[in-house]
């Protein structure tokens, strides 16, 4: 046990590691940003198909931000501010499409089930849908 400690805990470091703000950002930054590889894997093996969660994207946009942020106000690294500080676009870009896609919804009248958008039909009861459904261009943010 006190050679398991001696590892956790040495000389005041946690980890061996000198901990401050910014280093506790960091590695939340970092594990949020690996737990987005966790949430899609799960997603997959539950629908034994490829699927990605709209909570990996979330995932994605805290995790960016938070590593952009330690990049630029703790290491002052170039490298490391490059890396981050354009990848949030197409994660925002697909939040947006997401949410515009979900709107675009179109709710069945019959048994009330949320047909997709290019539906004339619900799927699960197969009443016609009304007016068919909004694209997601006609439907506002």
């Amino acid at each position: 046990m006190d050679t398991l400690l001696a590892l956790l805990w040495h000389d005041t470091r946690l980890l061996g590691i000198d901990w401050n703000t910014w280093k506790v950002i960091g590695w939340v930054g970092n594990v949020t940003f690996f737990s987005r590889f966790i949430v899609q894997w799960y997603a997959t093996e539950k629908r034994k198909q490829v699927v990605v969660p709209v909570s990996f994207w979330w995932l994605s946009l805290a995790g960016t931000f938070l590593l952009l942020s330690y990049a630029l106000f703790y290491r002052s690294d170039s490298v490391f501010i490059f890396a981050y500080a354009f990848s949030w676009i197409p994660y925002a870009r697909n939040l947006v499409i997401h949410r515009r896609h979900a709107r675009a919804h179109v709710g069945c009248s019959g048994c009330g089930t949320e047909c997709p958008p290019p539906a004339n039909y619900c799927f699960h009861c197969g009443a016609r849908l009304p007016a068919g459904p909004r694209t997601p261009a006609e439907t506002p943010d």
